[in-house]
């Protein structure tokens, strides 16, 4: 959430959308984790000529109020990349395309930050959900230097 991240991370997501030319509305994902990255992606969007909106979906429906799922500006009918910090299994990920699924919403792919290489992309993919992953672990352990005993 530092200043820094969201700066890059921003531009980053908004690159691999862009990319992947799924032509979304939206993104946003389970809090806690996808809300920083659908919100920098969101504001990186601000001065193109296809803003995106943020959203997130809560782990619970709010006790009180509305009851509502998912927070923020998504509308029933708009083509979401749900997105995730880290994949792992992809649970976080299902959790939020289920209740984008039961909003209305079509989702198009996920978008991680992080691709734990841990079977999680290969499960939603295997249920037709095709995943972006802005960096891979093994990408980031090969980057990292060397920690010796001391």
């Amino acid at each position: 959430m530092s200043a820094e991240g969201l700066a890059v991370i921003g531009p980053l997501g908004l690159d691999s959308i862009a990319k992947s030319n799924w032509q979304v509305e939206s993104v946003g994902g389970l809090t806690m984790g996808a809300d920083p990255i659908a919100c920098a992606i969101s504001y990186a969007s601000a001065s193109t000529d296809r803003p995106l909106r943020a959203f997130s979906v809560r782990k619970e429906p709010k006790a009180h109020g509305t009851g509502k799922l998912i927070e923020g500006p998504f509308r029933a009918g708009d083509r979401v990349a749900v997105i995730e910090d880290t994949i792992t299994t992809g649970g976080s990920a299902r959790k939020a395309i289920e209740a984008v699924r039961a909003a209305g919403g079509v989702v198009v792919g996920v978008v991680a930050l992080v691709d734990r290489e841990e079977g999680g992309r290969e499960a939603l993919e295997r249920e037709g959900v095709p995943v972006i992953s802005m960096t891979l672990a093994s990408e980031i352990v090969a980057r990292m230097p060397a920690v010796h005993d001391q």
